[in-house]
């Protein structure tokens, strides 16, 4: 499976063997002590310290669930009648699904699998960038695609990619993609990155964004279920960037109406602790656990009672499953 999909997560790999998730860890240490697989927080990936871009048909089935539920929670950033752009990937495709229910949006993309998400929603204007179609992310690249996002100026950014780690930000497998990538984010006055938890600390060839200029990640709450994870976020936070775990379990689904409100997970059926730490209360003051306002909103780092930061380690998340 790793050779075929360049990366997978142990979830995944527990799936199929059907087996526990510790039992794969145990085996997947074995292999990797053999060379045969790296491993990452919370999944493998080839040998040689850079994960390669696995093709798209491989990608929809790497940590559905997880996507899913960041596409839930990073739905809710957005507001009728917001500008933004957003880049390729499984993880932004299915947040287009779900701001197809939005009214009044503008939005810019260089992805064919966005667009057609958005083909038919109602009061969505659908802005396509020009460029050369690479067809194993359906993604428009090369200086084409670049050139017609020059001047851009949108409110918001969404944009995903192959790892993420405090060093080096967000990086991908391919050079054309990151070029356009760092075009869609310059022309945006807040970038929110998302990027499950298998891609934490995780490196690919070519960086995309550096990390002190992402406002907002949005990850799932499983990155905090393993002590390196965890260190990577707290990394991540120490340069500025805001936090936001979404929960997984009853999340709504693409079906659900959804209407953005900037404030957080929309029409959550049964939140849990980890939804109240995630949402943003009115105003945007943060809830106990919320991480910070992130590059273009102060420091970073989660937020405790009267305001004072804590690390995760305080906020009572489970680590070290």
């Amino acid at each position: 499976m790793v050779r075929a999909n360049g990366a997978v997560s142990l979830r995944e790999l527990a799936r199929v063997v059907q087996t526990s998730e510790v039992t794969v860890r145990r085996d997947v240490r074995a292999l990797e002590a053999e060379g045969l697989l790296d491993r990452r927080h919370g999944g493998a990936v080839l040998p040689g310290g850079f994960s390669r871009e696995p093709g798209y048909p491989q990608k929809t089935h790497l940590a559905a669930a997880e996507k899913s539920a960041i596409a839930d929670l990073a739905a809710g950033l957005v507001e009728e009648g917001d500008a933004v752009v957003v880049g390729a990937g499984t993880t932004t495709q299915e947040l287009a699904r779900r701001l197809a229910r939005v009214p009044g949006l503008t939005v810019v993309t260089n992805s064919l699998l966005v667009a057609q998400a958005l083909a038919h929603a109602n009061r969505v204007e659908v802005v396509m960038t020009g460029g050369t179609l690479r067809g194993s992310n359906y993604a428009l690249v090369g200086s084409g695609a670049e050139q017609s996002l020059q001047g851009l100026r949108v409110a918001k950014a969404f944009v995903s990619g192959s790892g993420l780690s405090a060093e080096r930000g967000l990086s991908t497998a391919n050079m054309l993609s990151a070029s356009v990538d760092r075009a869609l984010v310059q022309s945006a006055a807040e970038v929110i990155v998302l990027a499950d938890h298998t891609k934490l600390g995780t490196d690919s060839m070519f960086p995309t964004v550096a990390t002190e200029t992402i406002t907002r990640l949005v990850t799932d709450e499983h990155a905090t279920a393993d002590d390196a994870t965890a260190r990577e976020l707290d990394a991540i936070a120490d340069c500025g960037v805001q936090i936001d775990l979404a929960p997984l379990g009853a999340a709504p689904s693409s079906d659900a109406p959804v209407h953005g409100t900037g404030s957080g997970p929309v029409h959550q059926t049964q939140p849990g602790p980890m939804a109240r730490r995630t949402a943003p209360p009115p105003g945007g003051a943060p809830l106990p656990g919320q991480r910070r306002p992130g590059a273009h909103g102060g420091p970073g780092g989660a937020v405790g009672p009267g305001g004072m930061p804590v690390r995760l380690a305080e906020m009572g998340l489970p680590r070290g499953r």
